[in-house]
């Protein structure tokens, strides 16, 4: 099956006053850490945090009556079980997602709270996929996959419909990829609209399965990723033979990438932004030369990202940038020695936001203590003063 243009007409007209229209903005201090003008399309403002809703309102909205009387099912960790159980619930139709046991009690809790029956079942993706099988036909339920529907993919289309839209100056469109359902849509979309304007998809290092598909190669894919909304094994057969007739490029990054990416949006455009979001400015930042002085429209496809999770990166972010420096230094145990390395933190400008100070275990010598510092500083150039200042008081400073 192949899908038209007009089938992403259809589906806009399907779910317009159902998903919010987000607006698509250029920021400054993103488009130069990219060297190119990058429009942003903010779809972490869905009212689930995520883009999924397209696809879940326009495949709801083309269940026959039967069908929405006996209810629909869906198997999903994040944002797709989000989305479906929403929509079930604004028609009136009653959802069940099935989620793997690991999943955390927040996603559980929300997914329930839009109104979805929620079993729990299997050790991870695939087995809870199976069960939700099992469970359509034995209950009689409409399967609602994530990304492998052609109801789905032309749902997900809509987003490169308004951003077309809104800057139809674009010379380059870039979308995270996991599945493939958001970038076939998008990339037919782009095909019928502006003919030979490049499509490409993003992948992370460890979860290179559409880029394997695409090659012919066995996918092998594994380990831990932030960006586990797009980290999947199992790709969908009908993005994959459409995107291989739409020619899309999939472009691979590493995992530094998409947490610099995640950075930069909080820190640079103001947005909150999951890993999976952050993959499109993951890719202008690892392929600067294909990209520079072009405008690219990218998406933040969702910003539900764990608080503790976005801060380690942020924090991570300022390590790699010079602006947080981590310092030990052996120190004699005498009076006033902490003061005066204070002091000349604090000469050199520098803002002291951790100590750890430990005589017992760690010091080389029961006369001396081993003091840890992490200090904020504008930048490289101010870290080394610090250390200058330091060294200048005859106190040994490694940096770590």
């Amino acid at each position: 099956m192949q899908l038209s243009l007009a089938d992403l007409r259809a589906a806009a007209a399907r779910i317009h006053g159902r998903v919010l229209r987000t607006p698509s903005i250029e920021n400054p201090a993103v488009s130069h850490a990219c060297g190119a003008r990058v429009s942003l399309k903010l779809d972490n403002l869905q009212a689930t945090g995520a883009f999924k809703e397209r696809g879940a309102a326009n495949r709801l909205a083309l269940l026959s009556e039967r069908e929405r009387a006996a209810g629909v099912i869906a198997m999903s960790a994040g944002n797709h079980a989000q989305a479906v159980a929403r929509h079930s619930t604004l028609l009136g139709i009653a959802s069940t997602i099935v989620m793997p046991r690991f999943t955390p009690s927040n996603k559980v809790l929300r997914t329930e709270g839009f109104g979805a029956r929620v079993v729990l079942h299997g050790e991870n993706l695939a087995e809870a996929a199976a069960h939700a099988h099992q469970l359509a036909r034995a209950e009689g339920l409409t399967f609602i996959h994530p990304y492998d529907d052609p109801g789905v993919i032309a749902g997900q289309g809509t987003m490169a419909l308004e951003m077309l839209e809104d800057a139809p100056d674009l010379d380059a469109l870039i979308f995270p990829t996991g599945g493939g359902g958001l970038v076939t849509g998008c990339a037919v979309a782009a095909h019928a609209l502006r003919p030979g304007m490049p499509v490409y998809g993003v992948e992370v290092e460890g979860y290179q399965a559409m880029r394997q598909r695409l090659a012919g190669q066995p996918v092998q894919v594994g380990g831990p990723t932030i960006a586990e909304g797009i980290a999947v094994r199992d790709v969908g057969e009908l993005p994959l033979e459409m995107l291989k007739r739409l020619g899309v490029e999939i472009l691979v990054v590493p995992e530094r990438a998409v947490e610099q990416g995640i950075a930069l949006l909080a820190e640079g455009a103001k947005v909150v932004s999951e890993g999976a979001g952050a993959a499109g400015i993951a890719a202008l930042l690892t392929y600067p030369e294909r990209f520079a002085g072009k405008h690219v429209g990218t998406v933040v496809c969702g910003g539900n990202i764990d608080p503790r999770i976005l801060s380690n990166v942020l924090l991570r972010n300022l390590l790699r940038d010079g602006r947080l420096l981590r310092l030990h230094l052996d120190i004699p145990d005498r009076p006033g020695v902490l003061a005066d390395i204070a002091t000349r933190v604090a000469d050199a400008g520098g803002n002291v936001i951790e100590v750890s100070h430990q005589r017992l275990f760690a010091a080389p010598s029961v006369q001396t203590a081993e003091l840890e510092l992490m200090i904020e500083v504008r930048d490289r150039a101010q870290a080394d003063a610090i250390v200058a200042a330091l060294e200048a008081g005859d106190y040994v400073v490694r940096r770590g």
